[in-house]
């Protein structure tokens, strides 16, 4: 049996809110357990509407936060055990956040390429300026710029998709084996939202990156899904093969869920509607074709 890639077993995650004399316990992530094969890239979504957990989740994943009860490992290592700089870096090299809104993400004061080049320098062990540039113009290839379009030039001068695929580019210098992307695309225009969402596919199948996708649209989760966990008041409450949940959920807020976006089709399977790109896409999709 091999080790998984990421493994989660009962993980919970307790804040305590209010005064002295009115303290209680809120379960932001309340006994979460799944795992992610170490041979098996995939897009593992994590769907939930505000409030569910699902980003105190991914903080957990990426140890930036330490979960109250319960064991996150990574590869056969404890998250709880990585301790001191040399440690860190090891870890933050296999594991690549992308976080919601890229303008937040960039100093506005400070130009995007320096990003690529730091981290290059820090994580890709490459020092001249031949190497960085080198290295900041083959990850931007990967997401479809270049160096050229993003040289010299600040957040600000860059579109929202721009700066996202620009984000998803210094993820992925340092070679991770998991990225971490919470609601990548919900600062992005709906018109640019698929490239984005394609783009984890492509990283999926070409670099054989899994991918963590967190976001609370149906469309989109539907389209790229391999796997899916359906996240409500910090439990989940199902989880399985994306296309199964989506098309049959068996819970009454993944069934709501469901009803929000998608309807049945004749044959009483389930089949995207709207007029979203996403939803236009994943019924197009060749992996939208349900085997009857």
């Amino acid at each position: 049996m091999t080790t998984p890639l990421l493994h989660l077993d009962g993980v919970s995650k307790l804040y305590r809110r209010g005064g002295l004399l009115g303290r209680e316990e809120f379960r932001a992530v309340d006994n979460v357990s799944f795992h992610i094969e170490d041979n098996e890239p995939q897009v593992f979504t994590i769907i939930g509407e505000s409030g569910s957990g699902k980003t105190t989740l991914a903080r957990m994943i990426l140890n930036m936060v330490k979960p109250t009860v319960g064991a996150i490992s990574f590869k056969g290592q404890d998250l709880a055990s990585i301790r001191g700089e040399t440690a860190r870096r090891r870890f933050m090299k296999e594991v690549q956040p992308i976080f919601q809104n890229p303008f937040e993400a960039f100093n506005p004061l400070k130009r995007v390429d320096r990003y690529l080049y730091m981290t290059a320098k820090n994580f890709a062990d490459v020092h001249s300026p031949a190497q960085l540039e080198a290295a900041a113009d083959a990850a931007l290839n990967k997401v479809g710029l270049s160096i050229g379009e993003v040289r010299g030039r600040f957040p600000h001068e860059l579109s929202g998709g721009q700066l996202q695929r620009v984000a998803i580019a210094r993820a992925l210098i340092p070679g991770p084996s998991m990225i971490v992307a919470d609601e990548p695309v919900s600062m992005v225009d709906a018109s640019l939202r698929m490239s984005i969402v394609n783009l984890f596919r492509a990283l999926r199948d070409d670099l054989k990156v899994s991918i963590i996708y967190i976001t609370h649209d149906l469309a989109t989760a539907y389209y790229v899904s391999d796997r899916i966990i359906i996240m409500r008041k910090g439990e989940i409450v199902e989880s399985g093969p994306a296309r199964l949940i989506l098309e049959n959920p068996q819970h009454p807020y993944s069934q709501l869920l469901k009803s929000a976006v998608l309807s049945p089709d004749p044959r009483g399977q389930g089949v995207l509607t709207g007029d979203s790109a996403a939803s236009q896409q994943a019924r197009a999709s060749p992996r939208a074709q349900i085997v009857s």
